[in-house]
Parts: C-alpha cells; structure tokens; sequence
C-alpha cells in the first residue's frame, strides 16, 4: 500500500493537471447541452467536436514524452508519434478562431452565455495545446539539447498558424493530410509560393501569440519552482 501511495504521491501534479483538463471538458460540454437543453438551439455543435480533436495531441504528446525515456524507442517517438502529433496540434489552439461566430448572435440565446460557452472551450482547448507542447519540447531538449528544443518550440509555434489558417480558411482537416497528401503539398507550395496578406497576418499573429502563451506558463512555471526550491533550502 506504502509503494502504491508513494507511486501517486510522485505523480500528483501530473494527475491533478489531467483532472483539471478532464474538469474543464466536462464544464465545457455541460454548457453546450444545457444551451441546447434550455434554450433549443443546437447551434455550436462544432465547439465539442473541436475540443475533442484537441486532446488527440495530448495523447500522442504523452505518448512520444513516455516512449522517449527509453533510449531503444526515442527515434520511434521523436518520427512516427511526433509526426501524429504535428499534424493533429493545430486543433489545440484552433478553437481560439470560434470567437468569430459570436459576430452573428443567436436570437434565442443571450450574447453573454455564448461568450462564456466559446471561453471554456478555447480556454480548455488553449491549455491542451500549451501542455502537449510542453511535453514534445521536454523530448527534443533531452534527445538534442535546450537550444533545438526552444528552435522546435518556436517553429511548432508558427506552424500551428499556418494550421489555423489552412484549417479555417483553405478548410482542410488534420486528416487529410494522410489521405489526401499529394493535394496538400501542392497547395501549400502554391500558397508558400504565393502568400496572401490575409495567410501571413494570420500565421505571423496566432504563431506570436502561442508562442507568448506558451513563454508565459514555461516562465511562471520555473519561477513556481525556483521559489520553492528557496523555501525548501
């Protein structure tokens, strides 16, 4: 009993993150059905199907983090896993984009419950993003040292806007990069080739403000620790 109890006692910051994530999903989805519940508007759908295709990266996230502690399976996590990764965490920050549909108000429902409902889902899908890139970062700074970790953090940065804006206004999905992946490389060249001032505001602004996101839970994070490392001296 003493080894299983030291065993969550070890690990349970990591489990209370996942309940609070857990938490915030269950909230998020509870708002949308009592939207539809109270008022009988079913519109929003999209937020829950959003938020769900936010954790797909967090679970391929641990995934390559757990895999990368064994030097035998690191190149497996750092290619096959990381890869799923990348190509499902553009939906992490995503979610920020549905502010948007709050331009067109519901006649039924009241301006300010839409608010709250979109802010728990872009929230909640805001902080998968944030610690699912946490944990890639922690496998590329042990596998190639802290400066290649913080080049890969600030490239997923601004790939995730080049996902947003694909995702929001080219209208692909994650997964059709898997099946369609001759008809996404041709038209990412073209619009690299080619880039409107609508896809280079919209990367450069979403890439920026991730990667300040992300800057400012790593800071506030070490400098938690730094101060109780100072108490426990």
């Amino acid at each position: 009993m003493k080894k299983i109890f030291d065993s969550i006692h070890s690990v349970r910051y990591r489990l209370f993150l996942f309940f609070l994530l857990g938490g915030a999903t269950v909230v998020s989805v509870a708002l949308y059905r009592f939207r539809g519940a109270w008022y009988n508007e079913t519109g929003y759908s999209f937020l829950v199907w959003n938020l769900f295709l936010a954790w797909i990266p967090l679970g391929f996230a641990y995934a390559a983090w757990v895999m990368a502690w064994n030097r035998r399976l690191l190149f497996l996590a750092i290619t096959v896993t990381a890869f799923l990764w990348l190509i499902f965490f553009p939906n992490a920050p995503y979610i920020l984009t549905d502010f948007q549909h709050l331009g067109n108000p519901s006649e039924i429902v009241p301006i300010w419950f839409d608010v709250i409902l979109v802010v728990w889902f872009a929230w909640t899908g805001l902080l998968l993003g944030v610690i699912s890139l946490y944990l890639m970062h922690d496998v590329v700074h042990r596998a190639f040292g802290r400066a290649a970790g913080w080049l890969f953090v600030c490239l997923v940065s601004f790939l995730s806007g080049i996902g947003i804006y694909i995702g929001r206004f080219i209208r692909w999905n994650s997964w059709d990069i898997l099946q369609q992946p001759n008809d996404i490389f041709y038209g990412f060249v073209q619009g690299v080739s080619n880039p409107s001032l609508r896809s280079i505001g919209v990367t450069a602004l979403f890439g920026a403000f991730f990667l300040f996101v992300y800057l400012t839970f790593y800071t506030f994070g070490h400098l938690l620790r730094d101060d109780h490392n100072r108490r426990e001296a």
